[in-house]
């Protein structure tokens, strides 16, 4: 199957021919292998026997290896919350030659407090078509980081920022590293293909991958490459919870793959790392490669996710259900009742309730909603709405669709249909208010949703007032 073929599909079921075929896990343009599950405690080697068993940290090593831990929680952290990994590698992270600040990338942002005049504070619902991919100059994934909006600052250790990413070269000698939070990444045009401490990812459009705060990573492209993150401070991603759903459904922890440990020991061999801390960049050079790990174990691994295997869930009877069955993957905020980001998409699914209205009805929510498109088309936008796309609104502004869409679906109910074909929309959704990055601000693929599509939204219920106001003194005198 083409890259073309899974964009077609409905579900990934169809990939396995009714079981005329052996099962697969990936995709077959997918070069590397995996460990299933999420939130697991991992283990891989390279070379075998090299993991030591009944310690994490012996006098010696085999092969004069160095245990070296990545913590990533409190030590006393619950144990279902406590995340770490050890590696055991050629030469650890600390053998390195110093720090440089590295100059301000003035597209990225990090302080989206309202007080920083490099952001801006609008209710008008915002959109941006495609960003452009370089083209003349050679630009890689760090340098190609552009961020859209976001809420909070990474030193107060909770919030999120929104970016994009527009590149077309790979990284060469050098690694990055986010110090401020998670990093989830979703391609939209072309591939990735991912070098972690852990391993490799192979990460396509229709897939998502998360790289963790303070994992080291460098990114492969082939040729012009885009996509979008959302990056997550003090709080980490994790499956949602499925209430009366059951054990099953959306997305099943099993699909979640993380990779199997895959070295490159070089000796006198230079390399950058570049740090992203409070949202600034700094440099660290070292001679040696930052992927030598020759083993692991733990449960702060990588990780990445086919969206075609989303288990969508719906109304079989009437009337929609809430969006937060289309989540994927959600970060926890100190609000127990509102989560700091949602991971939700719009993929191929049925859609059958009778007697409903089935378009999107009107409503404000109290959340912000930052959406963009992987491929496919999405019912409910304009024709600028293309992948690569960027749709906002603001917490509370109201939306829906204009009068000619209300007033078609408010006839006799359509048929059984399957909706989004050879479609994957998502949107980036949180609790917080977001500022917009004088970036995407200033853009010139910024435009704004034009507020007359609601200028015929009619008023149906004056109408009906000689009806109305017989009601009303039927009721005055008693009988009705």
């Amino acid at each position: 199957m083409s890259t073309q073929d899974f964009q077609n599909i409905f579900h990934w079921a169809s990939t396995q021919k009714d079981g005329s075929i052996p099962s697969f896990a990936t995709r077959p343009n997918d070069p590397y292998k995996y460990q299933p599950g999420f939130n697991n405690s991992f283990e891989s080697e390279a070379i075998p026997g090299t993991i030591p068993r009944g310690q994490n940290s012996p006098r010696s090593i085999r092969f004069g290896l160095y245990a070296e831990q990545m913590t990533a929680s409190a030590f006393v952290a619950p144990r279902h919350v406590n995340k770490k990994a050890w590696l055991y590698r050629s030469r650890p992270a600390v053998a390195h030659q110093g720090f440089t600040e590295l100059p301000d990338n003035v597209d990225t942002e990090s302080n989206f407090l309202p007080l920083n005049s490099r952001v801006h504070v609008s209710p008008t619902q915002l959109a941006w078509k495609p960003f452009e991919i370089p083209a003349g100059q050679d630009v890689d994934f760090v340098d190609g980081l552009k961020t859209i909006a976001g809420s909070g600052d990474p030193t107060l250790r909770e919030g999120l920022a929104t970016h994009v990413f527009l590149c077309n070269k790979s990284m060469t000698k050098r690694a990055f590293v986010n110090s401020d939070g998670d990093f989830l990444i979703v391609p939209q045009q072309g591939a990735l293909d991912i070098q972690t401490e852990f391993g490799f990812l192979y990460v396509q459009p229709g897939e998502i991958c998360v790289i963790q705060r303070g994992q080291r990573f460098r990114v492969s492209v082939n040729g012009p490459t885009r996509g979008y993150i959302l990056e997550v401070w003090g709080s980490s991603f994790e499956l949602p919870e499925l209430g009366p759903l059951g054990a099953n459904g959306l997305a099943n922890a099993r699909d979640f793959l993380h990779p199997v440990a895959a070295y490159e020991v070089t000796k006198d061999d230079p390399w950058n790392i570049v740090y992203k801390l409070g949202g600034k960049f700094f440099n660290s050079t070292q001679k040696h490669c930052p992927f030598d790990v020759i083993a692991w174990h733990g449960n702060y691994v990588p990780y990445k996710y086919d969206l075609t295997k989303f288990v969508n869930v719906g109304s079989i009877s009437v009337d929609h259900i809430d969006p937060s069955i289309f989540c994927v993957l959600t970060a926890r905020s100190r609000d127990p009742a509102a989560p700091l980001a949602d991971f939700l998409i719009f993929s191929p699914r049925w859609d059958v309730a009778s007697h409903t209205y089935r378009p999107p009805y009107y409503h404000r929510n109290c959340a912000s909603e930052l959406m963009g498109l992987i491929y496919g088309d999405y019912g409910g936008r304009s024709d600028e709405f293309q992948p690569g796309s960027i749709s906002f609104e603001c917490g509370f502004v109201p939306h829906g669709v204009a009068y000619e869409q209300f007033a078609e679906a408010s006839k006799a109910d359509p048929p059984v249909m399957q909706i989004s074909p050879a479609s994957i929309a998502f949107m980036f959704e949180s609790s917080r208010a977001f500022t917009i990055t004088d970036y995407a601000w200033n853009s010139d693929r910024k435009h704004e949703h034009d507020p007359k599509m609601w200028d015929d939204l009619v008023d149906n219920f004056s109408k009906h007032k000689i009806e109305v106001d017989e009601i009303l003194a039927a009721v005055a005198k008693g009988k009705a």
